[in-house]
């Protein structure tokens, strides 16, 4: 069985939706477990869910943006992680990024950059979403990869939707196709070494 995690925060509950539609996708690939760790609103960690990252496969990074980048509780955990940058613990491991802000751009970009570097600065292999965008005049809001982001994932809640409105169900259908890529990409990775 190849672990996996998906590593996120949320402030409001619309990101942890897109992380909870990630970790089911990638949990749907056959010899694959994939489980939330979801960093405190203190941006801490326990020393078990710190060991689960260790002993994953891939870990997927997910923030909301907030102001032009990942919430401070994701960069504190980053940080926080230097001492595995400084053995290269997480090195060859699989990742990813996703992140959610209010508006239909929001400098969404800005946050998956920044978990790529995170991602290079501990020698990780990248994996970007696969999903086709929903780039014709017959597309709708709710078409998987509606926002075109092929570098991560990225999703929108309006600042007045509930967690039960938003993320809209094309943005989660789209989280639980990046889930199922990140699956199948950490399983074909993990047999291949």
């Amino acid at each position: 069985m190849v672990e996996c995690a998906v590593l996120s925060y949320s402030g409001y509950g619309h990101t942890r939706r897109l992380a909870d539609a990630v970790q089911r996708g990638c949990d749907d690939v056959d010899g694959v477990m994939c489980r939330n760790v979801v960093i405190s609103s203190d941006g801490e960690l326990s020393a078990a869910e710190w060991e689960l990252l260790d002993r994953s496969a891939a870990i997927v990074f997910g923030s909301p943006t907030y102001m032009g980048g990942p919430a401070w509780q994701f960069k504190k955990v980053a940080e926080a992680s230097s001492r595995l940058w400084y053995e290269q613990r997480w090195k060859d491991k699989l990742a990813g990024g996703f992140t959610n802000s209010a508006s239909m751009n929001g400098d969404k970009q800005v946050t998956l950059q920044y978990f790529f570097t995170f991602a290079m600065q501990h020698s990780m292999i990248w994996a970007g979403t696969a999903l086709m965008p929903a780039s014709t005049s017959q597309a709708r809001r709710n078409d998987v990869n509606f926002l075109g982001s092929f570098s991560g994932l990225m999703s929108q809640s309006p600042s007045d939707a509930s967690i039960q409105e938003a993320p809209p169900a094309g943005d989660l259908e789209s989280g639980v196709l990046f889930g199922r890529r990140i699956g199948a990409c950490a399983l074909q990775w993990h047999r291949g070494r």
